[in-house]
């Protein structure tokens, strides 16, 4: 699409911000995303209401981040109706025409899969649905789940193409497909099977023609359930079916879910079947090639403050409660990055002060979840 910034996180682009960044990030603070240096700590850009304010606050939040060695940027075609991604794509545009950034350092990530609206909740939004998606042929009626979700192939590459322009960016880091799961509550799991593959098959031929890099899932329940429910994803699964459809050099890569203090369930929970053995997903993911974004680490905000006095015993060199939390997460074994949602400078300053701290060794992470985080 003509005025699109071009290229994508490289190898090289990644090393060279994790070089420039060393006065703000310590030792651990970067890890490796299919050779691609990610931080520890990402923005986030899910809450706020869809007004210029929220928009302004976003943007400078995401170029502060980007300069204290933030340099994950997730988001979604949903969030505050499109405009979260409007935002990112102005704030990156802006950085890279001045010099400040090179699109090859910053590693943006979005979603498809809710029914998003367009700057503004409407008035009707049956009209608008009609209007945008159904009257077009980008929907049928039987496409959608629970009102509100849909993969299929049209669908998604409608989505996909939404994104790239509100992004402004050529080439996408990571797509996710949004909260999967939903669709178990209204088909059989052999049905869901089908149309993961047809949304997979989707974003592989999105990989081939450059508009995206790699793919993945991003969760709420998805992956904390126990081993029983019949709205579990099965990681192993899920990347058969990525097998199934893009052979062994697939591109399905990274997996988001919440992780926080008050859900541990990833790391605490085995309920995924690997190798004849039941094991958390964490460890799944590890085993399968695949990185993981946490969500939600400081819960939306309710682990910022109040937390045991405990969990600061065994962080040091941390003056918050938001710190501790977004420690505590980052230094979990199998977790990439710790995303965490930042409106203005002074969330930025706050939850950046984490990449200047390495991260919590096992030995010492170990006695502190046994003590607060069960």
């Amino acid at each position: 699409m003509a005025g699109m910034i071009k290229g994508f996180a490289t190898p090289d682009g990644t090393e060279g911000y994790a070089r420039r960044m060393a006065p703000h990030a310590s030792p651990g603070h970067f890890r490796l995303l299919e050779g691609c240096q990610a931080s520890s700590v990402g923005i986030g850009t899910y809450l706020g209401g869809e007004d210029a304010a929220i928009d302004a606050q976003y943007g400078d939040a995401i170029a502060r981040a980007l300069a204290r060695g933030a340099n994950v940027i997730d988001t979604a075609v949903n969030y505050r109706c499109q405009r979260s991604e409007r935002v990112v794509g102005e704030a990156i545009g802006a950085l890279v025409s001045t010099g400040a950034l090179r699109r090859e350092e910053a590693i943006v990530a979005t979603k498809g899969g809710f029914i998003p609206f367009d700057g503004v909740v409407p008035t009707d939004p049956s009209a608008y649905v009609t209007a945008t998606y159904l009257r077009p042929g980008i929907l049928e009626p039987g496409d959608v789940v629970a009102g509100c979700h849909c993969m299929t192939p049209r669908y998604l590459r409608d989505q996909l193409e939404r994104s790239r322009r509100n992004l402004g960016l050529e080439t996408l880091d990571v797509y996710y497909l949004h909260n999967p799961e939903i669709q178990l509550g209204a088909i059989d799991h052999s049905e869901f099977l089908n149309r993961m593959r047809a949304a997979f098959a989707t974003l592989e031929q999105a990989v081939a023609n450059g508009e995206i890099r790699r793919y993945g899932t991003a969760t709420w329940s998805g992956y904390r359930q126990p081993a029983s429910a019949p709205d579990l994803l099965d990681l192993a699964e899920l990347v058969r079916a990525a097998r199934d459809v893009g052979g062994d050099n697939h591109h399905f890569k990274v997996v988001q879910l919440p992780y926080n203090l008050a859900m541990p369930e990833a790391f605490t929970r085995a309920n995924q079947r690997l190798d004849n053995k039941t094991v958390s997903v964490l460890e799944a993911a590890e085993r399968l090639g695949l990185y993981i974004m946490a969500s939600a680490s400081i819960y939306q905000g309710q682990l910022a403050r109040n937390l045991p006095s405990v969990v600061g015993e065994f962080l040091p060199g941390l003056t918050t409660d938001a710190q501790r939390a977004l420690q505590f997460v980052r230094s979990t074994p199998g977790i990439g990055t710790a995303l965490v949602g930042m409106k203005g400078a002074a969330h930025v300053e706050e939850n950046l002060k984490l990449a200047t701290v390495p991260p919590v060794p096992w030995e010492q992470f170990q006695r502190l979840f046994s003590t607060a985080g069960r």
